[in-house]
């Protein structure tokens, strides 16, 4: 399994409120960029597996519509957001 809890807490902990905090669009985020960061390392050695690579595409159409929703919310938000170097979100 390549996300168990004690790897969701250390995420929560990290871009939440609190440890309990798993509906606030950073966590959510976090979580998506560290989801999308395993299925691109599947999809280097497995190019031929369509499903993932769909998969994979509306997950990064989740991320974006969540990172457009904090532009609206809270513009700084959305900067701390983007300036955290291990997601590797781009503008």
């Amino acid at each position: 399994m390549y996300l168990d809890s004690e790897k969701k807490k250390e995420i929560f902990e990290k871009y939440g409120k609190s440890n309990t905090d798993t509906g606030s669009p950073e966590v959510q985020i976090a979580l998506f960029s560290y989801r999308i960061a395993h299925l691109t390392e599947h999809l280097k050695s497995n190019h031929k597996d369509h499903s993932t690579e769909r998969a994979l595409k509306m997950l990064v159409g989740k991320r974006r519509r969540l990172l457009d929703y904090l532009i609206k919310v809270d513009i700084n938000r959305y900067r701390a957001i983007i300036a955290q170097k291990e997601l590797g979100i781009r503008k």
